[in-house]
């Protein structure tokens, strides 16, 4: 149930920081481009999304198997 909940936790905390990291100031250069702050900050979110999403995998398939489990017990 941690690790699910981690997941689930972990896109709420990202999405809300890429909102934040696209509307910042030292994101952007005067001519439009992207600064280096925003391509390693954009980086460490996308990697915080990929990381979250596998952690909250493991923890829905471990759940499932909990269950699973419990119902084969409890069939026999």
């Amino acid at each position: 149930m941690f690790l699910l909940g981690f997941g689930v936790w972990s896109w709420i905390i990202w999405i809300t920081f890429a909102k934040n990291l696209w509307d910042s100031d030292r994101a952007w250069a005067a001519d439009g481009s992207p600064t280096a702050y925003f391509i390693v900050h954009a980086v460490l979110t996308v990697v915080s999304f990929v990381l979250g999403t596998i952690i909250g995998l493991i923890g829905l398939r471990t759940l499932r198997g909990a269950k699973s489990q419990a119902a084969e017990k409890a069939d026999a």
